[in-house]
């Protein structure tokens, strides 16, 4: 390649010979990887906090909705794996093709999810749990995708570029609040659309990447295939999902229940929607300094702190006794949500070997997944047979126990890039 030179970078570094390319000065992927961040985002808030909204203004019952959304979840459980072991192997595509082809689907499904509106009602179901299911699958993806650009030696600040994925879901998120208030829920589609199409854009031209190739007569690990040989491969980290799915459970029925919660102690929409901005607000701290923090403390012992404080908000949670008081509690998301979103990623792609890296990033998200939807099951019947301080106790209890586990059960991670 005329005018750049290829070195070998540090194995302790890059593992497993990854190369950089030090011709000149290295570029920046920041700003690329933020977009990709910021548009995924806000793909999210669209399908995921106005799901409820959209679909029950196309006839869907409140059971069915939920019904539509676990099912979806349960599917992208055991897809993830799977999508994952293959991204995994080296014949397969790369990263940022296989996020380009899900990202082309999503389009499609919000077209046929605009055609649909109010006409179609089991085509609008099959629809928008389809949309549901890859939104899910191209996380981990994503996430490996910013992990392989950092093994491969180039400049990109993850925290940064995820933190901007939050603001992005903030904004979002508070402008299809109005815009759905002046032009009914079938904007809730075209904001899907509008989503995917940048993030298309973005993807293409902003993020150059390439799938990191073995050299010549340079050994290949055989990746761990299936679950049962993956988990036997990293015990630990079995163990470890374990704990994450509890804190999960824990931070999924907060945020599902928190309109029930915030009536309980003597408020309504209003106060429920500032503590929602509230929490969002606080998480930007952390994740935009995540990078500096990396330099003080190793990733894993963020990862273990993070499951302290997911359990600080769920008991903070239950013992508010007034608004104030609950709004208070919201501090902890700085350290738990926040800090979980980036060192989960930093500490999957340090304790796995290359080969398995993607597919590790595919467990960790499927724990939320999974946390999602055994929160959307017990969550309301649980307020319903026993009340929000029974729910917020069981929160607790499994806050509590996924802590304990994330704390013994925690490998200690290599240093990689930042």
């Amino acid at each position: 390649m005329t005018g750049q030179k290829w070195i070998e970078c540090d194995p302790k570094d890059t593992r497993e010979g990854f190369r950089m390319n030090i011709s000149g000065k290295e570029k920046n992927l920041t700003v690329g990887f933020s977009f990709i961040q910021g548009f995924y985002w806000m793909s999210f808030a669209a399908i995921m906090g106005f799901s409820s909204l959209y679909l029950l203004d196309n006839g869907f019952s409140n059971t069915e909705i939920g019904i539509i959304i676990a099912i979806a979840g349960i599917i992208s459980a055991v897809l993830q794996p799977l999508l994952a072991s293959y991204a995994d192997k080296p014949e397969s595509m790369s990263l940022k093709n296989m996020i380009l082809g899900l990202s082309g689907i999503q389009l499609l499904l919000g077209i046929m999810l605009f055609l649909s509106y109010q006409k179609l009602l089991v085509f609008t179901g099959v629809f928008y749990g389809c949309l549901v299911t890859i939104l899910q699958l191209m996380l981990p993806l994503i996430n490996s995708l910013g992990m392989e650009s950092l093994n491969q030696g180039k400049k990109l600040n993850f925290g940064l570029a995820r933190g901007m994925g939050s603001a992005a879901y903030a904004i979002a998120a508070y402008a299809l609040g109005i815009f759905v208030a002046d032009l009914g829920a079938r904007f809730v589609p075209i904001s899907i659309l509008a989503a995917y199409s940048v993030f298309l854009v973005s993807l293409l031209c902003l993020f150059p990447f390439e799938k990191a190739e073995k050299k010549n007569g340079e050994s290949v690990k055989k990746s761990s295939g299936s679950p049962i040989a993956f988990l036997h491969r990293y015990k630990r980290f079995g163990i470890v999902l374990v704990g994450c799915i509890l804190v999960y459970i824990s931070h999924v029925l907060l945020n599902n229940f928190t309109f029930q919660i915030v009536e309980s102690k003597g408020g309504g929409s209003p106060e429920m929607g500032f503590a929602m901005a509230l929490a969002s607000l606080i998480e930007l701290p952390t994740l935009f300094l995540f990078s500096f923090m990396l330099k003080k403390v190793r990733c894993d012992i963020w990862f273990r702190i993070s499951g302290i404080f997911f359990m600080l908000k769920s008991l903070g949670t239950l013992l508010a006794p007034t608004i104030p008081v609950f709004y208070g509690v919201q501090v902890f998301q700085l350290m738990g949500w926040a800090l979980i979103t980036v060192s989960s990623v930093y500490y999957v792609n340090a304790i796995m070997d290359q080969q398995d890296a993607i597919k590790g990033q595919a467990y960790m998200t499927m724990t939320y997944t999974i946390g999602s939807v055994v929160a959307a099951f017990l969550g309301g019947a649980l307020i319903d047979l026993a009340g929000v301080n029974a729910m917020l106790l069981f929160a607790t209890v499994c806050a509590a126990l996924g802590m304990m586990i994330m704390l013994l059960a925690a490998e200690k991670a290599e240093e990689i890039p930042e």
